[in-house]
């Protein structure tokens, strides 16, 4: 009898799965394994969070560099993986939104992917849980077990799946004596409430061993109380947030028993010692502020690096100011393979770059240092383009889009705690949190935030007289930067990207529709 294809079976794979090759030949060279969350945030133990449990990415960290200041590119699911495995912000390569059903985007089909490109070097390549880029060609590793050949909950959730499938691939890897890049990327913490709402909000209880929700054979459920959680302060205080955010907490507690069963499979197959170890996350929290959002809950990102070679930091934390974007040069550093050097004409200091050198040495301090973020749509409905950069002490967000209302996902929509922020809205009743819902949706097209002292980006200082001069250099720090990586909506909103004539260069035109006179002095 076949299994419904968002049931959780119980594993007796385990009879059946490879036994891992030993080779006695010395592996050619270093592997990587890049572990990604899906919507991951700041509830780790080795991120100050008292109450969610996650002790194997503690002790990863305690064998590795922790960032402070790591950074998105882009604040949606399928933008930001390809961001991660080109190297390029998705205005450049071509994913403007999601990949999957009718969102139906995809990256340009020349982009050099990082399994392409490792491919050609001889480095064998697998994915495990989550793709959600394409086309197919562009993004193609050796060994795929993702949503377009299962349930996506099998392979991104399912974690005795994922141990036996990181098994096969570790076995296939040492057989053929090659390095090898394999990239997990689950599925939780995503949302499940739009999809899958028998399993719970986030897909807590898929698996796990109640009637009716299958069973995870690894997976040790740990529950949460809602009244104990630590609440992010762009979450609002009500029960219902916080059994949200308990129920979240559930689901990052799963992905942590999965890193543990991975790592466990790297070590016995005998590459724990030779392997530089990636975990990071492709967005913000799936909470208002956060993804879909250029705040900093929506960009700022959780990033362990645990490199073997015994010269590199162990147990310390960075304050280096690094982008996801960072991740694709220093995978090819790691593998001694050239990149993207001569690529364009961006700007050094705001190049991706290698961060292999941090995991040496702390890099001088700057307050000029920044991240840039780029993004267009996540759904298909939701076209809202923003571009923004952000430096230690500054932030500046362009919305594109701004006489629109901020647009809502599907999953956000039908979440406890998007519904509690409607229900009390419509209801006047007492809303304890740091916004509307009016000042929510409606953004000027300018925000400028100090967010060191205002860390919550609740003061908006565009157009502030003493700030004139930083909010200039900031507009053409992010303007010289899109056209760095010709970005199409460099010109927008108050100006038209002209080329007349062949190899004529490409100006911004006035259009003198009063929404903006920033690009007539370009």
């Amino acid at each position: 009898m076949a299994s419904a294809p968002g049931s959780v079976y119980v594993l007796l794979l385990c009879v059946f799965a490879p036994a891992i090759v030993l080779s006695d030949k010395p592996a050619k060279s270093g592997n990587v394994l890049i572990l990604l969350a899906d919507d991951g945030g700041f509830e780790l133990g080795s991120y100050m969070n008292k109450i969610c449990q996650t002790p194997n990415l503690d002790a990863l960290a305690k064998r590795g560099l922790l960032f402070n200041n790591a950074f998105t590119s882009v604040s949606s699911c399928s933008p930001s993986r390809a961001a991660l495995l080109t190297g390029t912000p998705s205005h450049q390569n071509g994913m403007y939104g999601l990949h999957r059903a009718e969102h139906h985007f995809n990256s340009f089909d020349n982009v050099a992917s990082m399994p392409n490109l490792l491919r050609k070097h001889g480095v064998m390549t697998g994915i495990i849980g989550k793709k959600d880029v394409g086309p197919a060609a562009a993004y193609k590793f050796d060994f795929e077990q993702t949503e377009e050949n299962n349930h996506v909950n099998q392979v991104g959730r399912n974690i005795t799946h994922i141990k036996l499938l990181t098994r096969e691939f570790l076995a296939q890897a040492n057989q053929e004596n090659k390095s090898f890049l394999l990239y997990v990327s689950f599925h939780d913490p995503h949302r499940c409430g739009h999809t899958d709402p028998q399993f719970g909000p986030f897909c807590e209880r898929f698996g796990s061993g109640e009637e009716g929700m299958g069973l995870i054979p690894d997976w040790h459920p740990i529950y949460y109380q809602w009244e104990q959680i630590q609440l992010p302060y762009f979450v609002q205080d009500t029960e219902a947030a916080r059994r949200d955010i308990a129920a979240q907490y559930t689901t990052i507690s799963r992905l942590d028993q999965g890193v543990g069963l991975v790592l466990k499979e790297l070590r016995d197959a005998g590459h724990l010692d030779d392997t530089l170890v990636i975990y990071t996350s492709d967005n913000g929290i799936p909470f208002p502020s956060g993804r879909t959002n250029f705040y900093d809950p929506g960009l700022r990102e959780p990033m362990i690096i645990a490199s073997p070679k015994p010269n590199t930091r162990k147990h310390e934390a960075s304050y280096a100011m690094v982008s996801l974007l960072d991740v694709m040069p220093t995978v090819m550093d790691w593998f001694n393979i050239p990149f993207g050097e001569d690529s364009n004409d961006i700007t050094q200091s705001d190049r991706p770059k290698s961060l292999l050198p941090i995991l040496e040495k702390e890099p001088p301090y700057s307050e000029s240092d920044a991240i840039f973020a780029s993004q267009t749509h996540h759904e298909i409905t939701m076209y809202y383009p923003m571009r923004a950069v952000r430096t230690r002490r500054y932030k500046l967000i362009h919305n594109l889009n701004f006489g629109m209302p901020f647009p809502i996902d599907q999953d956000l929509y039908v979440s406890p705690t998007f519904q509690d922020l409607l229900n009390r809205t419509r209801s006047k009743q007492p809303l304890p949190w740091y916004k509307t819902l009016t000042q929510y949706y409606y953004r000027p097209q300018w925000e400028l935030y100090d967010v060191r002292a205002d860390p919550l980006e609740s003061r908006n200082l565009h157009g502030k007289p003493s700030l004139q001069q930083v909010e200039a250099d900031l507009q053409a720090r992010l303007l010289r930067w899109q056209g760095d990586t010709a970005d199409p909506w460099r010109c927008a909103p108050g100006a038209v990207l002209e080329r007349q004539g062949a190899g004529a260069v490409a100006e911004c035109r006035s259009l003198d529709n009063q929404l903006h006179d920033f690009y007539r002095h370009q």
